[in-house]
């Protein structure tokens, strides 16, 4: 009987000093899932997009959508198709309101010599190619609106492909070419 006493606190004190371990204090398996490739702190790497500050409607939409296999490239089969399998609406909820609730910083990774005219593209677009502004969608400091993305603070390299993907699907094809026709690819 001590044995067994004995057992239980030697794991009592061992499952506490691991909820004690940096990152994982009140994570859920799911919080840890995702952090895998988005980082610890939900801020991102290059491929893996930054989800800290994220509008929550837009993170349920995409986890949705790559549930219901609708979201369709590389990474999303190869990665978030599976992990998001077995994930139901409420705890895609949860995730989101998680994600959303943690601060994001800054990337600080693009061309600083370009930020000032990537701005002016980013507030008033390009009349005179009949580009609109991404204020419009994205908001005045690009943190998005409803299920429109956050842009503000994902990195250089995960937009730029974005947009260039963007481009490829079937909804967006249209403005893309548009843009692309009138931007050229050294403005995206």
């Amino acid at each position: 009987m001590k044995r067994i006493g004995m057992k239980t606190a030697v794991l009592a004190i061992f499952a506490f000093a691991l909820s004690t371990l940096p990152g994982s204090a009140g994570e859920s398996p799911a919080v840890r899932n995702c952090t895998w490739c988005h980082g610890t702190g939900a801020q991102g790497y290059t491929v893996a997009p930054r989800l800290a500050g994220q509008r929550p409607q837009y993170i349920v939409s995409q986890l949705r959508s790559f549930h219901d296999h609708t979201r369709d490239n590389p990474f999303s089969r190869q990665y978030m198709w599976g992990a998001v399998a077995s994930l139901g609406p409420y705890a895609a909820r949860d995730l989101a309101n998680y994600f959303a609730s943690i601060p994001p910083r800054p990337a600080n990774d693009g061309n600083s010599a370009l930020a000032a005219r990537g701005r002016t593209i980013y507030m008033d677009g390009i009349p005179e190619a009949n580009i609109v502004s991404c204020y419009a969608c994205h908001g005045p400091n690009a943190e998005g609106i409803r299920d429109i993305p956050r842009l503000g603070g994902l990195a250089y390299f995960y937009i730029k492909a974005r947009l260039e993907q963007w481009g490829g699907s079937r909804g967006a094809r249209i403005l893309f070419e548009l843009c692309e026709m009138n931007c050229g690819d050294r403005r995206l």
